[in-house]
């Protein structure tokens, strides 16, 4: 009797995205790292109607199926900010989930690739969920470690997958992580009083959640100014940033998110926020309901974890090089402890941003896990029918829109 074929389809039905939602609580049931997501969150960030990425981008959505099994994944992106920006024929893959067999992967790639070549695209960077600003990176150090809140964790044999399939690392990324323990406050408080002596209109105060909205609009400037010129930064728009601010709303601890001003001028920021991660665990299958919401906020409020993590920092870029930086930094690993916490990850700091990274190993902090973002050519074919047929492959090129 024949083995049952893989088959690539796009996802154009309720009963293939619940076969897309469903694949990795399957995948990794036996895995003691990975935290589940809430499923409700994965399917609004793939859902054109409940995601603002999709006022300028599009993406479609692949399953693999084997029988009656789903057996991997894959979202082929067309991010429209990136593209109006950099004009370099780049589309993305992301939500990438496959088992542990490599012809599986390839297929799922190859019907990506199809996709963004039929949108004119000539190149495929990954992983993002869907940008650069959300979750995204490939993880290949660090696997026997959870993930902080909001980063990615995949198994080691992506990897391998990826590079066996053509694709290059273009970009390494990294977690720090720093212990009240091992800190080394005085280098940090002689640095933070440098600072203040050379700049003395400088202050720093913590976000006013009575004015959150305002806050927000402050973050989102400063944000897209001072990234504005690191390795693929898009900036997010007004809506991307306003729902992102709105789902952490509940999980944000305002005396550790900060507002650095000049002369009354903000000027910088620093976010950090509380590890939940552990309280995810308690949901079933990623669901809040009927239980699930019960289950996760005990989780939260119970939670023994007492880690942070300082997921976004920025300075507007007329005051690069003055060390701004370093006052949120001591005061994220000063005060964290006074409030329960008592490590902090720094993640993710880009590989060709040596200041900071240089700034977190004078202090302390360790490398903790490793990321990288990988890209292939997108290689023009003859015709994508042969290439389905010689693979077996159904994928279409259909818009799940």
């Amino acid at each position: 009797m024949a083995a049952p074929v893989t088959e690539i389809r796009p996802v154009n039905s309720r009963r293939d995205l619940r076969l897309f939602l469903d694949l990795p609580y399957s995948l990794y049931r036996d895995n003691p790292y990975w935290v589940p997501p809430v499923r409700l969150d994965v399917a609004h960030i793939v859902h054109p109607k409940k995601n603002p990425f999709f006022l300028h981008g599009d993406m479609q959505l692949f399953v693999a199926v084997r029988g009656t099994e789903c057996v991997g994944r894959i979202a082929a992106i067309v991010n429209g900010m990136y593209l109006r920006r950099y004009d370099d024929g780049t589309g993305f893959f992301g939500f990438f989930e496959v088992e542990e067999r490599f012809e599986t992967a390839a297929l799922l790639l190859d019907a990506a690739g199809a996709w963004l070549r039929s949108k004119g695209l000539t190149a495929m960077q990954g992983p993002a969920n869907p940008s650069l600003n959300d979750n995204a990176g490939l993880l290949i150090q660090g696997f026997d470690r959870p993930p902080s809140v909001m980063m990615p964790y995949n198994p080691p044999y992506y990897e391998d997958f990826l590079l066996r399939d053509g694709f290059e690392q273009v970009m390494l990324m990294w977690a720090y992580y720093v212990h009240r323990k091992y800190v080394k406050f005085d280098r940090l408080k002689r640095g933070a009083n440098i600072v203040r002596g050379r700049n003395p209109g400088l202050s720093m105060r913590t976000l006013d959640m009575d004015r959150y909205e305002s806050e927000v609009a402050i973050v989102r400037e400063i944000y897209n100014e001072a990234w504005r010129k690191n390795w693929g930064a898009v900036p997010a728009t007004e809506e991307e940033f306003d729902k992102l601010a709105s789902d952490l709303k509940r999980v944000v601890d305002p005396r550790l998110a900060f507002i650095l001003e000049m002369h009354g001028k903000p000027v910088g920021f620093a976010v950090a926020l509380p590890d939940v991660t552990p309280a995810f665990r308690h949901l079933r299958r990623g669901r809040l309901l009927p239980l699930g919401i019960a289950r996760l906020w005990a989780g939260i409020r119970f939670s023994t974890s007492r880690d942070i993590r300082l997921p976004i920092m920025g300075v507007l870029s007329a005051y690069h090089g003055r060390g701004f930086d370093v006052l949120p930094v001591l005061e994220t690993i000063e005060k964290g402890p006074e409030y329960g916490f008592h490590g902090c990850e720094m993640s993710w700091i880009l590989d060709s941003n040596h200041v900071i990274r240089s700034l977190l190993v004078s202090i302390g902090a360790v490398v903790d896990k490793k990321y990288a973002m990988v890209q292939k050519p997108l290689t023009p074919k003859a015709s994508e029918t042969e290439v389905a047929q010689e693979h077996g492959d159904h994928a279409g090129l259909q818009n799940n829109r």
